[in-house]
Formats: structure tokens, sequence, C-alpha cells
């Protein structure tokens, strides 16, 4: 491996900093800064008359998991905001920063390695150790993407403005996990400002785990949301997005197409859970990766139809 060349390149945001600064620490990112100010625009939680809500990028990951309104609404936002980080970290961290954060590969986080992210020319963690790895292996990089709150806004369908586009996916602001050189799809100098969530549907019932590796204060394996609508005893309407299985958020397309329509019982439960792994392709260490993705889907719906 050559040693990584770093330089200095555009420069980056700083609102809490939380990742930024670690990057800068170690020498990953090198350069200007141009650190952001909370306003009454960009740091709070507007509530539409149609029951939409608007949450500013620069609204704290604490602000969001304790907003009961959010909680009622959208339970699974709050849900994964509660349960990303430590206290300390969701008190400080922003909306923003966590869509935007840069990936958790130790090859990229090593200043003296070179990788996609920084401009080299392949994937050192494809050949070495990726243990924590993806398992559904989409492009050149096999690092999964690092924001529980993308998973979360995924399931919610979220809109996200900027400072120079608007109405912008989920898919449209971290790319389709091809390209393997970014890890979000921003232009240099776009600033993420607000996320949309539109109004919650009527006895819309959400749920959010993930499997970790210890107790606390750890990055998930594997993460589940689940969103569903149960009615006369079948799923009337359901999503679910998982987390840290790819190089972006993933919704589980096949596992929604068995049980939108279904009755809610254990047989299609369990017969949605084993498509939770279709199209998967796992690198010889991230295997154990279905067998967490699909329990977890298992048990969400297990939850979500009691």
């Amino acid at each position: 491996m050559t040693p990584a060349l770093i330089t200095a390149s555009q420069p980056e945001f700083r609102a809490a900093g939380t990742d930024l600064s670690e990057r800068r620490r170690s020498g990953v990112s090198r350069g200007a800064v141009i650190d952001l100010e909370p306003t009454l625009d960009t740091a709070a939680m507007d509530w539409v008359a149609n029951g939409a809500v608007r949450i500013g990028a620069l609204t704290t990951i604490a602000a969001i998991a304790a907003e009961p309104r959010i909680a009622q609404g959208w339970p699974v936002v709050a849900a994964a905001a509660q349960g990303l980080a430590t206290p300390q970290i969701r008190h400080l961290a922003t909306l923003g920063g966590n869509l935007a954060q840069r990936s958790r590969c130790w090859y990229f986080r090593n200043p003296d390695i070179d990788c996609l992210k920084k401009g080299g020319p392949d994937c050192p963690a494809r050949t070495g150790n990726h243990l924590y790895g993806v398992a559904f292996d989409l492009g050149p990089c096999v690092a999964p993407h690092p924001s529980t709150m993308a998973a979360a806004l995924l399931a919610h369908e979220a809109t996200i403005t900027s400072d120079k586009r608007s109405q912008l996916t989920i898919g449209d602001l971290l790319g389709d996990g091809f390209d393997g050189g970014s890890d979000h799809a921003l232009q240099p100098g776009e600033m993420i400002r607000s996320v949309e969530l539109a109004p919650p549907l009527a006895s819309e019932r959400g749920l959010y785990r993930r499997a970790i590796s210890r107790s606390h204060a750890e990055w998930p394996l594997v993460e589940v949301c689940v969103r569903a609508v149960i009615s006369d005893g079948a799923f009337q309407f359901i999503r679910i997005t998982a987390g840290g299985v790819a190089p972006v958020p993933l919704r589980l397309t096949a596992s929604e197409a068995i049980l939108q329509g279904a009755p809610a019982n254990p047989s299609m439960i369990a017969v949605a859970a084993e498509q939770a792994t279709a199209g998967a392709a796992p690198l010889p260490m991230t295997e154990y990766k279905l067998d967490l993705l699909r329990g977890l889907v298992h048990d969400l719906l297990e939850r979500v139809m009691a």
C-alpha cells in the first residue's frame, strides 16, 4: 500500500465538528474550515399545517430524539436518533452533519494509507480486513455508509433542501453506491439546509433496531427500520430499510413486495425476513451480516404486528 497523498481541498463545513475534528486530528482532512452558526432557520423544527415537519440541518440529534411530536408522528426517526453514538455526541452532533459524515473505514481513517475516497486507485479493504464491510457489494468501495439518520429518513422518503437544490431524496444526496469515491453527492461548497418529513400515515407504526458488537457507543453492524400500516389483518403499507450493509442505506424492496397487501401473520413475516437478503453479495468476512439482517427484519416485523 502506498502512503496516501493528502492535500488541501475545498473548505469543509463544521457545525459541531464531531466527525471533522477527528479527521483533522488524524491528518485525513486538512485545509480551510467554514464554521456554521445555528440560526432560527437551520436549528429548529417547523411544524406545517398539513402535519409535515421541517427539521433544520443544524438541529442536534439529541433535540430530535427528545421531541415528543417526532416520537409520536415519526417514531423511526426518533428511535434512530436515540440509538446512535453516545449522549455527549448526540447533544453536539447535527442532523446535517450525520448525513454528510465520512466513511468510518479504518483504511480511510489512516492518513498513511491510500484509498478510493482519498483519490487512490483501489479499495484496500476489499483485499484486506473488511470485517465491518458491506454485505451488498454494489461498487468498488466496500465500506458501509455511516449515517444512521439516513436509513431512518429513507424509510420516511424524506426530502432534503440545500443552499443550491431542493426536493433531494436520500438517494440524490448519497448516490447509488456504485461510485466508490465519495460518501455523498453534495456539490463543492453545497450545504444541507433542512430535511422535510411528510405527514405520518393514519395508524402508522414504526420501529428501529440495530445489532452492535458491544453494549454502548458502538457503530451498528446492521440496522433496520420498519414502517407499517396494518388493518383488516393485512399490511396495507410497508417500508423496510437497512443500514450498515451497503455503501448507501437500502430499501429492502423484496421483503416489502412480499408483505404489501399480505396477511399480517408469522408465516408471511418469515418469508419476508428471508427475502431481506435478496441481491446480497457478501464479502468473505461479512456473511455474518446476512444472518443479522434477516434476524432484525423478522424481529421488527413481529414487534410491529403485535
